[in-house]
């Protein structure tokens, strides 16, 4: 029987040192890949290790846990990278680092109340950290911004979608018919899945449209840019025959290397691509290069030296004979995080990604504008251009401010599909109807409008006599109608600064000039041809229609009531018009322009 048991104990003790040695080399493969920076190969073997290695190795557990959770980090794996922090903090992980990455993760999922939690708790440890501080401030922005989110209108572009990833859409310079973009899906080369994503090496596609203007579908560029490497992220000069690109080669005795490659193209052929020579530095990273629209500048994302932590975007002088020195846009764009995907736009104005500065969650878009001094004005796109996920690689339509650009969000296998973008445009118009004051259309009229702006128009009308007019917002105009025998009409209209667009309406009765003009709310007082104070509105009215009309001169007629004598009614009937020449003289009307006649009671009388 003892013997039995000592046979027992010692087939236990081999099956643990056989556990043991299995979890152990497992952990050597993990290591080994992440080394590499193959962090899917690495995550398969921490995982198997994690599962093996037993409970009361905590110590252990907790570390494995943290790299698996890295691996996960670094391949969009959010939710599973969560658990794998969350299950590194419980066994006791060492470095507070864990609850910072934990943080990051919770608001990328949008569990905003929890990773405020994880942030303030990683701040006792480290009160100074400028991307936690960040992080605090994203989870209390990040709600509002989705609760009033901004007038872009973001869809999904299902013809460009695989069944993996596909990010980083580019037009070919000003060329709108053409379209480029980077995808693992299954058309791409070579049949082996990348170490790093799990997924096969990305290549650059591209889509053109047809004659209807509708999009076809992408297609695999065959030409050398692509190889058994991961290629992609790229940019085009204006003209649309140079293409700058990012290139990731695998070499499986070293790190994985990001550089940047150029490609000239003849007719419709890209020529072999060359590595371009920015920097003597062979060691860092070189990616996601935009050249400039004039050609002048080509900005990139690197973690070389003299940065300010994580990827910066840096920017160097593009001439004939080459590259010059590489410049660092400063702390206003770049963080301690990671700074990535530049785009600039045709109007100078730099769009960037970036999970160091305030933002919803992963990668956020930006916008960055720099002014006389050099100082760079920055903000972010809120919602819905950003998500809780990943949001970048911006393409524009020249001179629009639509077009595409690449997101992970909603997606629960982290991976990327393009988007449509659209900032509809901000319309203010004034629609006017001029028309006589028997309420008849005058199509032949036409409406001069003279605006703060500079805006000096001329309008004609439509059949109804109703004109529409773009204007500007926060504006002044004067709008003035006239129509050959009618006496002209003046509106003035000042538009809001509201952020939205928004229809003025405006009525132009004009009155024709042979047809008596009847002015009420003229009074005098009584017995005689002195004006009230009632009076002065109409009076003021009169000056605006002459104004309005400088070439016309008008005959003033007075009438009185049928109390005394025809003489003597005549003759008051006669101050009372002269009154009303002196009111307008005095109101900047020429007298030449005016004369007055009394008519007494008989024209009142004819008119009663």
């Amino acid at each position: 029987m003892k013997k039995i048991l000592s046979n027992i104990a010692t087939i236990c003790l081999l099956l643990s040192l056989l556990q043991s040695c299995g979890w152990e080399s497992s952990i050597k493969k993990g290591d080994e890949s992440y080394a590499l920076g193959e962090y899917y190969d690495a995550a398969k073997f921490y995982r198997k290790a994690y599962t093996n290695i037993p409970a009361k190795e905590r110590k252990k557990k907790g570390e494995i846990a943290y790299k698996m959770a890295d691996c996960y980090r670094l391949t969009n794996y959010s939710v599973r990278a969560k658990a794998a922090y969350m299950n590194a903090i419980r066994y006791k992980y060492h470095d507070s680092i864990a609850l910072f990455y934990l943080a990051e993760l919770q608001k990328e999922t949008g569990d905003y109340k929890a990773a405020i939690k994880s942030y303030e708790q990683y701040l006792s440890y480290k009160p100074g950290n400028t991307l936690a501080k960040n992080g605090l401030t994203s989870c209390k922005l990040a709600p509002e911004w989705k609760k009033n989110p901004t007038r872009y209108i973001v869809k999904k572009f299902p013809l460009f979608l695989s069944n993996r990833s596909e990010y980083s859409p580019m037009y070919a310079g000003k060329d709108i018919d053409q379209i480029y973009f980077t995808s693992t899906r299954d058309k791409a080369k070579g049949n082996n899945l990348n170490g790093i994503t799990g997924m096969k090496s990305a290549d650059i596609f591209m889509a053109k449209k047809n004659e209807k203007g509708n999009w076809l579908l992408p297609e695999r560029l065959e030409s050398d840019v692509n190889t058994e490497f991961e290629d992609g992220a790229c940019s085009f000069t204006a003209d649309g025959k140079t293409m700058y690109f990012t290139r990731c080669r695998i070499d499986a005795n070293s790190p994985v290397s990001a550089e940047i490659y150029v490609s000239q193209r003849t007719g419709a052929n890209w020529g072999a691509p060359q590595k371009c020579i920015i920097t003597k530095d062979t060691l860092s990273s070189l990616a996601h290069p935009a050249i400039s629209p004039n050609g002048h500048y080509l900005y990139f994302s690197s973690d070389m030296p003299g940065g300010y932590g994580g990827k910066d975007i840096w920017r160097v002088p593009v001439s004939n004979s080459g590259f010059g020195a590489v410049e660092n846009l400063g702390d206003a764009i770049n963080t301690p995080g990671n700074e990535m995907f530049p785009t600039i736009k045709d109007n100078g104005n730099l769009y960037f990604s970036s999970d160091g500065h305030p933002g919803m969650g992963g990668l956020d878009l930006y916008w960055a504008q720099q002014d006389s001094l050099g100082n760079w004005k920055i903000d972010n796109l809120k919602s819905p251009m950003n998500s809780e996920s990943d949001d970048f690689g911006m393409t524009f339509e020249p001179g629009l401010q639509r077009g595409f650009f690449s997101s992970n969000r909603k997606d629960a296998r982290g991976w990327d599909h393009i988007y449509t973008f659209e900032l509809p445009e901000i319309a203010h118009t004034v629609t006017g109807w001029v028309y006589d004051k028997e309420g008849d259309a005058l199509p032949e009229a036409t409406v001069s409008i003279v605006g703060q702006d500079g805006t000096n128009l001329r309008v004609s009308v439509k059949g109804d006599g109703s004109f529409t007019q773009k204007l500007e917002r926060g504006q002044s105009y004067v709008m003035l109608a006239n129509c050959r025998g009618y006496l002209n009409c003046k509106q003035e209209l000042t538009t809001d600064s509201i952020n939205e667009s928004k229809n003025y309406e405006l009525e132009f009765p004009l009155a024709s000039i042979t047809r008596p003009v009847l002015i009420d709310n003229i009074f005098y007082e009584f017995d005689k041809a002195t004006l009230t104070a009632e009076s002065t509105k109409a009076l003021n009215d009169l000056i605006k229609m002459l104004n309005d009309n400088p070439n016309i001169t008008i005959e003033l007629n007075a009438h009185c009531d049928y109390f005394g004598n025809d003489s003597y009614n005549e003759a008051l009937s006669q101050r009372r018009a002269e009154a009303v020449v002196k009111f307008l003289v005095a109101g900047g009307i020429d007298i030449n322009r005016l004369t007055a006649k009394g008519y007494g009671e008989s024209t009142a009388q004819s008119n009663k």
